[in-house]
């Protein structure tokens, strides 16, 4: 009989009855890291199946994930966390950047440096962000019964796909050098509020409107707030 190396109890089967660890450890090599880079991003269920069905289909596959199928999509945080990290992946080989944001010395500021952080930090940035947007559609969509968390997974799926779209042209503009980064923000601005609208009632006009309008609202209202923030550290230092 064997022992668990990971809490010591005898194993009978193939796998401990107590921490349920596998009797058969194998050893770490490039097929194990493999793996977990798999389990981590939930490549296993499906990554390309997520893009394609947010792509089509974001309402309807939203809102069954949030009523209980979650099998199939990709886990929303880790979602809007890898897709920013391949649009920040684009930006630093590319620095597509650097043509359209680009703050003098003379400039700088605690604002300026909450901005940059958040430059370097898209994924958290993101989720920060969705948190305004989040408040806005719970106030313009009230009579729906979603809570605030739950419109914030919709949100991590929608700007998910956003940071996606952005890395793609990014990596467009980086290798063609044609200025194609405004086609991106065109297609998002476009995007997110047809994925929204189409998650609380894709029949209804209105439902694409407010959803607009929480958006930038919701941009706007953290954008605001980091300059406030920004203005009175200053002001106190």
């Amino acid at each position: 009989m064997k022992i668990c190396t990971n809490c010591g109890n005898p194993i009978a089967e193939k796998y401990c009855p107590n921490c349920g660890q596998s009797a058969q450890i194998k050893r770490i090599d490039g097929h194990y890291i493999i793996h977990e880079i798999e389990h981590v991003l939930h490549l296993e269920k499906g990554i390309l199946f997520t893009f394609r069905e947010l792509m089509i289909r974001p309402g309807k596959n939203v809102r069954e994930f949030i009523s209980g199928s979650r099998s199939r999509l990709v886990k929303p945080i880790i979602f809007i966390i890898v897709t920013s990290l391949l649009y920040s992946l684009a930006n630093h080989f590319f620095h597509v950047e650097d043509g359209y944001m680009n703050i003098g010395e003379d400039k700088r500021g605690t604002t300026t440096a909450i901005f940059e952080w958040i430059q370097k930090h898209y994924g958290y940035g993101n989720i920060m962000m969705g948190v305004f947007i989040a408040l806005w559609l719970k106030f313009f969509f009230k009579k729906y019964d979603y809570n605030f968390f739950e419109i914030l997974i919709l949100l991590c799926f929608v700007m998910g796909m956003g940071m996606l779209v952005l890395a793609l042209f990014a990596t467009i503009e980086g290798v063609t050098k044609l200025p194609v980064m405004q086609i991106a923000s065109v297609i998002i601005m476009f995007y997110v509020p047809w994925a929204i609208g189409q998650f609380f009632d894709k029949s209804k006009a209105a439902s694409y409107f407010k959803a607009f309008a929480a958006y930038v609202l919701g941009m706007l209202s953290f954008a605001g707030l980091i300059i406030l923030t920004g203005t009175l550290i200053d002001k106190v230092i």
